[in-house]
C-alpha cells in the first residue's frame, strides 16, 4: 500500500489523560452526591474542583489534537474548553448554582463515555460492529465491488476494521471515536441529569442514540468513500488542504478535506438538530441550554416557560 491505514476518528493514547479522565468524574460524582445529600456547599466545592481537573484534561490534549491529529474543528474546541471550564468553575464558586445541573451531566457523560473507553473487548465489538455497518452500506450505496472490509492492517490491533479499496490503493480505518459514542454520551448525560419522568427520559435517549448512530454510519461511508475514490482529487483543493493540516502527500487531501472539514464541520450543526429534537421529548434540557447561552453571550435567555413541563416535569431550581 502506499501508506498506513488511516483512521477516520483518530483518539489520542496517553495514559495520564485517562486516569485522570477517570478521577474528574470521581470529583464530579462525589459533588452529585453532596448534592443528592442536601450539602450544597461541599458539592459546591467539590465541583468547582472538579471544573478546574477537566481544564486540566483539556489541556493536556491540546497538542495532540493540534499537532499530531491536525483537526481545525477539534483544536478550537479544545481550545475555547480550557478557559470555558474555568470559567464555569468560577460562576459556581460564585453561587450560580443553576451550573451544578450541566455539571450533573458531565458526570453521566462520563460514566457512560469511560467504560467503552477503556473496555478492550467493548471498544472491540463496538469498533467491529460500526465497521460491519458501514461496510453494508457501502454495499447497498453500490461502491460494494470497489471496497474490502479487512482486518487492521496497520498491525495496531486485530479488529475487522479497514476500508481498503483496491483500484486506488487507499485505506482507512474504523477506531473507537468512530463509533459515536462520545455523541450518545453527551445526549445521555444530559437527559440523565434533569428531572423529568423515566419514560420521556427514555424516549428522547432512544431518539438521540438511533439519530447518532445512523448520522454516524452514513459519516463512516462518506469519508471511507471520499478517501478510496479520491473523490477531492482536484488541484485547485491540494494548495489550501495540504498548507492548512501540513501535509505532503496530495493523495490525503481527499481524506482530510472529508473527514477534518467537511464531516466534522457539518457534525457540529448535526449535534444542535438532535439537541432541538430532543428537546421535543425532554424540554428540561433547555435549561441546560439556557446555562450555556449565558456562558458565551453573558446574557440571560429563556428558552421555555417557567411552567411545568409535559407529564409532570418540573424545572431544575
Amino acid at each position: 500500500m502506499r501508506q498506513p491505514a488511516l483512521s477516520l476518528a483518530e483518539t489520542s493514547v496517553i495514559p495520564i489523560t485517562d486516569v485522570l479522565a477517570w478521577v474528574v468524574v470521581a470529583v464530579f460524582l462525589g459533588g452529585v452526591v453532596a448534592e443528592w445529600q442536601g450539602r450544597r456547599e461541599i458539592a459546591r466545592r467539590l465541583t468547582v474542583g472538579a471544573w478546574g481537573l477537566f481544564a486540566v484534561f483539556w489541556l493536556l490534549l491540546i497538542q495532540y489534537f493540534v499537532f499530531v491529529h491536525r483537526s481545525i474543528v477539534q483544536s478550537v474546541l479544545l481550545l475555547v474548553a480550557v478557559p470555558g471550564c474555568l470559567y464555569v468553575g468560577w460562576l459556581l464558586y460564585q453561587g450560580r448554582d443553576s451550573l451544578l445541573v450541566l455539571s450533573r451531566a458531565v458526570a453521566f457523560m462520563g460514566l457512560i463515555y469511560l467504560p467503552f473507553e477503556t473496555s478492550a473487548i467493548a471498544r472491540a465489538v463496538l469498533i467491529e460492529t460500526v465497521a460491519r455497518q458501514t461496510m453494508l452500506l457501502i454495499d447497498a450505496l453500490g461502491y460494494g465491488e470497489s471496497a474490502r472490509l479487512v482486518q487492521d492492517i496497520t498491525g495496531e490491533t486485530t479488529h475487522l476494521n479497514t476500508f481498503y479499496f483496491p483500484a486506488t490503493d487507499r485505506a482507512s480505518r474504523i477506531v473507537f471515536a468512530c463509533t459515536g459514542i462520545g455523541s450518545m454520551a453527551i445526549f445521555g448525560g444530559l437527559i440523565a441529569a434533569v428531572k423529568a419522568p423515566l419514560r420521556r427520559k427514555a424516549a428522547g435517549t432512544a431518539v438521540a442514540v438511533a439519530v447518532i448512530w445512523v448520522l454516524n454510519i452514513g459519516r463512516n461511508a462518506f469519508i471511507a468513500l471520499s478517501n478510496g475514490h479520491q473523490w477531492f482529487d482536484q488541484a485547485w483543493l491540494e494548495g489550501p488542504v495540504m498548507f492548512a493540516f501540513g501535509l505532503e502527500d496530495p493523495a490525503l487531501v481527499s481524506f482530510f478535506l472529508a473527514d477534518r472539514v467537511l464531516s466534522q464541520g457539518l457534525a457540529v450543526f448535526a449535534l444542535i438538530g438532535i439537541a432541538w429534537l430532543v428537546a421535543r421529548w425532554v424540554p428540561e434540557i433547555l435549561d441546560i441550554a439556557e446555562d450555556l447561552l449565558f456562558l458565551l453571550t453573558g446574557d440571560e435567555v429563556t428558552l421555555r416557560g417557567p411552567e411545568a413541563a409535559p407529564d409532570g416535569g418540573d424545572r431544575e431550581t
